[in-house]
């Protein structure tokens, strides 16, 4: 059996990557950390990860698990609901729009 190649910024059994969302919800990871002082290590410290993945995921070039997106929002004393609020006010106009089912 072959083994799948690991893609940047997928987590595991992903089969696609949206940059939009990535990008909005790193820039809210990034603001809020920022507005409230927050080193990126003392972010990763508290959150139980990886600074470079703090990184990563603040330059949108990793998509987090839900895991990770509420280690997050629990670093940054706020919900999950909040980022996600936060992150959705962010998204391009066409993510707003309602899909057409034919």
């Amino acid at each position: 059996m072959q083994k799948r190649a690991i893609q940047r910024g997928r987590p595991t059994g992903a089969t696609t990557f949206e940059v939009a969302p990535a990008l909005a919800f790193g820039a809210v990871v990034r603001a809020l950390r920022t507005e409230d002082g927050i080193a990126q290590e003392m972010l990763a410290h508290l959150a139980g990860i990886e600074r470079s993945h703090i990184g990563k995921i603040e330059r949108g070039e990793h998509m987090p698990t839900l895991v990770l997106v509420l280690k997050i929002a629990r670093a940054l004393g706020r919900s999950a609901g909040e980022l996600m609020l936060e992150t959705e006010a962010r998204l391009p106009k066409e993510w707003h729009q309602p899909q057409v089912k034919g």
